[in-house]
């Protein structure tokens, strides 16, 4: 059987009729940048994150850059985040002027670890980023307690968490701001690339609308320097298509992350993902734990099984920051989960046919 990680053809099939009449009529407007969708979209998914402000961009990455940016992040401000993480977290905050601060992360959840920022804060730190990493939200209320305490903000790096919840409450109203990515292979993912803030602050959100259209307060009339960050009207109007289907697909989601759990239950040798208290993840991946990673990955390849890994080198560890002169044994638990954890099928349209062979593969495997 043939299982790939993830199947987007098979999510976009369905959509072709509600989405391209659309796009014919953008395509016979040439209406591509900002207009009605652009704003539709920001409109429902503002109202689905519980807050009064959305910011479509081009990208998660930007949505963070110019978080920063608009937060006045100087030359040499610290901000507290993740080494377990995809680069664009701090990238974003290298390329708004800061430096990257690491944290080691918890060993059940995989995000960051409340109980060592602490000993990471220096008069430099202005803020702290958790990840709500593989869909689950981070420890917000112990992390806000903390920020308050030293007087940082917290802007949540939500990319993997579309419609997880901390507590009743959304990804994306949890900090100052958030950051989210519609990359084709997210939960809610576009036909090419996109992103998005979302804030109750408005003036961080008038901020940001000028950030993301090279400064402009209207056309023509410069504020300031800005960029070209925003999201076209193609990507926005098949986003607010999929954006119907994404509490269905999120169940879906769920649903086949508790058949994992059901059928992988007391298998020696893995270790099943923890999900904290009050927290409903997104399940954007189901990451499983096991001592011969890889050589359980090439056995499931071999069947047609086709796995990720979420992330194999930690940040602290790649080229990119050898400047920062962390050594292997900076943060054991990140370093040790880079070298265990293996990422599994998941995705809404996945079978339980589909299931049952990934989780049987893996006992005759460990076997």
């Amino acid at each position: 059987m043939n299982i790939p990680f993830l199947d987007l053809k098979a999510q976009n099939s369905t959509l072709k009729q509600e989405i391209l009449p659309i796009w014919e009529e953008i395509l016979d407007s040439a209406a591509f940048i900002g207009g009605k969708y652009v704003t539709t979209f920001e409109e429902e998914f503002a109202t689905l994150t519980h807050s009064k402000y959305c910011l479509a961009l081009n990208s998660g990455t930007d949505a963070l850059r110019f978080i920063f940016i608009a937060l006045g992040l100087q030359p040499e401000d610290e901000v507290i985040t993740v080494p377990n993480t995809f680069i664009a977290t701090t990238e974003a905050i290298s390329q708004a002027g800061g430096r990257p601060v690491f944290v080691d992360i918890n060993p059940r959840t995989y995000t960051l670890d409340p109980e060592k920022i602490e000993a990471a804060i220096t008069p430099k730190t202005r803020g702290i980023v958790p990840v709500h990493l593989y869909g689950q939200t981070a420890d917000m209320d112990t992390i806000t307690v903390i920020a308050k305490k030293h007087d940082l903000w917290v802007v949540e790096d939500a990319c993997q968490a579309h419609l997880a919840e901390y507590k009743g409450r959304p990804a994306g109203s949890l900090g100052r701001a958030a950051a989210f990515s519609f990359y084709p292979g997210k939960n809610l993912g576009t036909c090419g690339d996109a992103g998005a803030v979302t804030t109750s602050d408005p003036e961080l959100a008038a901020t940001i609308a000028m950030l993301r259209d090279h400064g402009q307060t209207r056309k023509y009339y410069h504020a300031r320097e800005g960029y070209n960050g925003r999201c076209d009207a193609l990507q926005a109007a098949a986003l607010s298509v999929k954006l119907k289907h994404l509490p269905k697909w999120t169940e879906a989601r769920r649903r086949h992350a508790q058949r994992y759990r059901e059928l992988l239950r007391d298998l020696p040798g893995l270790t099943l993902p923890k999900t904290a208290p009050g927290n409903l993840p997104a399940c954007h991946l189901f990451v499983i734990q096991l001592k011969n990673r890889d050589l359980v990955m090439e056995a499931l390849a071999k069947k047609g099984i086709t796995t990720g890994l979420h992330y194999p080198l930690p940040l602290h560890r790649q080229q990119a920051y050898a400047h920062l002169r962390l050594p292997t044994g900076s943060f054991p638990v990140a370093e040790a989960c880079a070298q265990r954890l293996l990422s599994l099928p998941l995705y809404p349209e996945l079978s339980e046919e589909q299931i049952v062979f990934v989780c049987d593969s893996i006992k005759e495997i460990l076997r």
